[in-house]
């Protein structure tokens, strides 16, 4: 039987975040927050919009998902993000007492695994997932913005 709400599925729909904020010039990272299959928030990188260095997607989402809830915790969540989380994300989803943290792209320099940040001890975190698409925008994101310099 095919599952139609899968990893897969939530992680197309937080690329077409990241790709939004390719088309703004910002880090392509995008970020859904998902509860029993229904997309509660949505959100991508904006640090250069906004001039602020915490408005990275996750931080957006989480936000967006408690306003939602009417509550700060997102136990029962599950935060889909192209890249994987950075310490500041990390910590953030550490006190959002998220269940799920599902990402595509390492980040080996600034990611929360290589730098050992703890996430709650009930958040389950898988990643991999599109790993390839993630990558590539990325790449091509930095490729460009090289060339503009």
């Amino acid at each position: 039987m095919i599952q139609p709400f899968d990893d897969t599925y939530f992680m197309k729909k937080a690329l077409q975040e990241a790709e939004m904020a390719y088309e703004k010039g910002e880090i392509p990272v995008g970020a859904v927050i998902v509860i029993d299959n229904k997309i509660i928030a949505r959100g991508h990188n904006l640090t250069e919009t906004l001039t602020d260095v915490t408005a990275h997607a996750e931080m957006q989402a989480i936000t967006a998902a408690a306003n939602f809830l009417g509550g700060k915790y997102l136990q029962k969540c599950t935060l889909y993000v192209t890249l994987e989380p950075c310490q500041m994300c990390a910590g953030a989803l550490y006190w959002s007492q998220i269940s799920n943290i599902v990402y595509g792209a390492r980040d080996l320099e600034r990611g929360c695994i290589n730098l050992k940040t703890k996430l709650h001890p009930k958040t389950i975190i898988k990643g991999g997932v599109l790993e390839e698409e993630a990558s590539t925008l990325m790449k091509r994101f930095f490729v460009e913005k090289r060339n503009l310099n």
